[in-house]
């Protein structure tokens, strides 16, 4: 149902207890249209999707509602398709992310993992040099309720002061202790070396029992400034910055990024040198395979015309220098952005190949619950448009517990060895680790 764009904005026209959303532009001359977007988050469930500066911000909760086992990610779709099929919409911007949105963190796992998908009161986003805001109001279809966006809230866009810091944090090992990982990536290879499977990607965790106040828009600001290729998120209490994009759909237009393979970047200017050597790996090499084929055979399902360039690209972050592929093709039928997550979800950058002996693995020699650790994470709207990621070089956040937990993954094939992969994880750590640092 839509609102009648001759109608005053907001007014329903029917279904009174149904949600209500409206899209405007943001004019040149309003704070929210040069401010960082990041800057803009509100203390109240911040949401965010951010790169190089664009995308999506939000906050407070229009409705919110979690899934589990198998069938997480179509329950969710039904959820969200009943919720935007009430709502009132009036949309003058037309773009992909205006009008209704929702964000979601999927569980790696069907079970035991909880998937949350969140509705933002408040959306503000920019895209081609235009910026928005979106407002959600009235009823919500089995979340929270929501709360309407007032003028006032409205109108003070960009002027809110900065999150508080963190005092400090210490830091000690998660589910398993590094010894007792580094045994469990040497079970792993010689698994692999026995023919069993071809590669597995095994997590680790650390937990930070920080002092003082710990306010999830903190990192935020820093993850984007470090790590400007990657995607800056926050969804439902998980944040981080990932490089590697699962799947993006803009109408008929399919892309996706693959990054399997890496190395530590270290201090003085050697990143020429080691790129060459990650391009001469043969181990590195065939990891990054596994993980673009597993992708390209799910997006063929899907897609005509699929570009899958034959060799990777070395992409340089900060702390680490990755292989990296960028698919893209054009969709083939109506598949929506959050199915086709779905359908490529696990890829082997992050389970391994074959994927079901991968699971076995993972589920014998990981020992941890990977939550929502390197499911997909990110946003989609009405029309089936959207962005999802990995949830990579992330952490789940617990405010009221004064805890985070980080997570960082590593590809292991024949070759690995337990002391490069655990420098690898440190690397991976590093992201999460100096955002949340205090200053000083």
């Amino acid at each position: 149902m839509s609102i009648d764009p001759a109608s005053p904005v907001g007014t329903p026209t029917a279904d009174v207890g149904a949600p209500v959303v409206v899209s405007r532009g943001i004019g040149d001359d309003e704070p929210a249209a040069t401010a960082a977007l990041l800057s803009l988050l509100r203390p109240d469930h911040p949401i965010a999707w951010v790169r190089k500066g664009e995308g999506l911000v939000g906050w407070g909760e229009a409705a919110r509602a979690e899934f589990f086992g198998p069938e997480r990610f179509s329950r969710a779709h039904r959820w969200w398709t009943d919720w935007w099929e009430r709502a009132q919409i009036h949309d003058d911007v037309a773009l992909p992310g205006s009008g209704p949105v929702a964000f979601g963190s999927f569980a790696f796992d069907s079970s035991p993992g909880s998937s949350v998908v969140v509705v933002p009161r408040v959306i503000v986003g920019r895209s081609a040099g235009r910026t928005w805001v979106t407002t959600v109001a009235g009823g919500s279809a089995g979340g929270s309720a929501a709360n309407s966006a007032t003028t006032e809230e409205i109108g003070q866009l960009g002027a809110l002061q900065p999150p508080e810091a963190p005092r400090g944090i210490t830091w000690r090992d998660g589910r398993s202790a590094r010894s007792d990982w580094a045994a469990a990536v040497g079970r792993a290879v010689e698994r692999i070396n026995a023919g069993e499977l071809d590669k597995v990607v095994l997590a680790r965790d650390l937990v930070g029992d920080v002092s003082g106040t710990l306010d999830p828009r903190y990192p935020l600001p820093q993850l984007a400034l470090d790590y400007p290729e990657c995607w800056t998120f926050s969804v439902a209490g998980m944040i981080g910055a990932t490089p590697e994009l699962l799947v993006r759909r803009a109408g008929r237009h399919v892309s996706s990024r693959v990054l399997a393979g890496t190395v530590r970047r270290r201090p003085g200017g050697v990143e020429a040198v080691e790129a060459a050597a990650l391009l001469a790996s043969g181990k590195d090499l065939a990891e990054h395979e596994y993980a673009v084929q597993s992708v390209a055979d799910a997006l063929a399902a899907h897609c005509t015309d699929l570009e899958v360039p034959t060799r990777p690209d070395v992409l340089q972050l900060a702390n680490v220098q990755h292989l990296s592929t960028d698919l893209s093709g054009r969709l083939a039928d109506e598949t929506p952005a959050l199915a086709l997550a779905a359908s490529l979800h696990p890829t082997a950058a992050v389970c391994g190949t074959p994927t079901e002996r991968a699971w076995d693995v993972i589920h014998s020699e990981e020992d941890m619950d990977r939550g929502r650790y390197a499911g997909p994470v990110g946003w989609f709207d009405m029309h089936g448009d959207g962005e999802f990621g990995i949830a990579l070089r992330c952490g789940e956040i617990f405010p009221d517990e004064g805890r985070v937990r980080l997570f960082a993954g590593c590809g292991i094939v024949a070759g690995s060895t337990p002391q490069a992969e655990l420098a690898e994880s440190a690397a991976k750590f590093a992201a999460m680790r100096s955002a949340l640092q205090p200053p000083g």
